[in-house]
């Protein structure tokens, strides 16, 4: 049985949900957001608390029910508060920079590196090291942050590159004499 899937999903103050056939849809004060609900659960909105429940106990609708929950809270969540993501450069000579609505990096390739922001994220850039990025949308989010650092991912010596703010790199000894 899921526990996920289990927990009730409350509604802060200023976000409604709609449902109309198969969409879910959330709005709050940082935008709207939308999802397919799949065929196997079922959704109940109920006095500003969601319930996720599966049409059946079989074993399509067990695996899908805790992740459509957290989906929804991620919905949920995204419109009321937003998400954040915190990277950092590390290395001589590497920074980044805005320029328009395009994230420039110079990653110590022979070229800058140039990234379209997607529309509903907003990137903020301090110190030429530190990038914040910003919006409602959990998943998209991640995304662009992981394609950052694919970019230049941090390598074990040095700890040169791009990693998450919180990430831990560990690192290895050098060669010895």
């Amino acid at each position: 049985m899921s526990r996920v899937g289990n927990a009730p999903i409350t509604l802060p103050d200023g976000v409604n949900i709609s449902t109309d056939g198969a969409v879910l849809t959330a709005r709050g004060s940082k935008g709207e957001l939308s999802m397919n609900v799949p065929s196997n659960v079922d959704v109940k909105i109920e006095d500003n608390i969601v319930t996720v429940k599966p049409h059946k106990k079989d074993i399509a609708g067990r695996a899908i029910w805790g992740t459509t929950r957290a989906n929804i809270h991620n919905l949920v969540t995204g419109v009321a508060t937003g998400f954040t993501r915190n990277l950092e450069i590390n290395g001589v000579g590497y920074r980044a920079a805005m320029q328009g609505n395009k994230l420039q990096l110079n990653l110590g390739y022979s070229h800058p590196v140039e990234m379209d922001i997607p529309a509903g994220l907003s990137v903020k850039v301090e110190n030429n090291t530190k990038i914040e990025i910003t919006g409602a949308d959990k998943q998209l989010l991640g995304q662009f942050a992981s394609e950052i650092r694919a970019k230049r991912p941090p390598e074990p010596f040095k700890g040169k590159g791009v990693k998450f703010a919180e990430e831990h790199i560990v690192r290895k000894e050098g060669k010895k004499k």
